[in-house]
């Protein structure tokens, strides 16, 4: 079994990168739908969405940077162009959305399909003893599932 410079076995590392690519893109097209959602809402839950888009694309943005950063640590490249997310992302593209109801079952749904490849990385985080990344899913999860749990609040779900 060949190591990486941390101790990793290189083809469960080559794996993660590629998940951890594949989240990488999901989230740039998550962190631009915010971006939309938060310039285009209307309605009388404007001044409070408005807000909270904002709240999530800042915190989005910071994740992409972080996940960045970890394929980087795993000694991977990032995927940085427009095309690579578009062909490797998943969740829902959101364009001109304006109501607020529908803004926020995007948020949710998005949020959902986020979940699904987290939980995925972390089981292949676990197999592979990588602590960081398995750590850092772990927090990425408990975060998402509390915001899904408020904005299904907030629909009355």
């Amino acid at each position: 079994m060949t190591k990486t410079i941390l101790g990793l076995d290189k083809k469960e590392t080559a794996n993660l990168v590629d998940e951890l690519n594949g989240l990488l893109a999901n989230f740039q097209i998550y962190y631009q739908n915010l971006r939309g959602l938060h310039w285009n809402i209307k309605g009388k839950n404007f001044f409070e969405l408005h807000v909270k888009f904002e709240e999530f694309y800042t915190d989005s943005q910071i994740k992409i940077d972080e996940i960045a950063e970890r394929i980087l640590t795993l000694q991977g490249k990032p995927l940085h162009t427009f095309t690579d997310y578009i062909e490797n992302a998943s969740v829902p593209v959101g364009k001109d959305i304006s109501n607020d109801v529908d803004g926020v079952e995007l948020v949710v749904n998005s949020l959902s399909e986020l979940l699904k490849i987290e939980r995925s990385i972390l089981e292949s985080s676990d197999k592979a003893d990588d602590e960081g990344t398995n750590s850092m899913m772990s927090d990425f999860i408990a975060e998402q599932e509390k915001t899904i749990w408020m904005l299904n609040s907030w629909l009355g779900k």
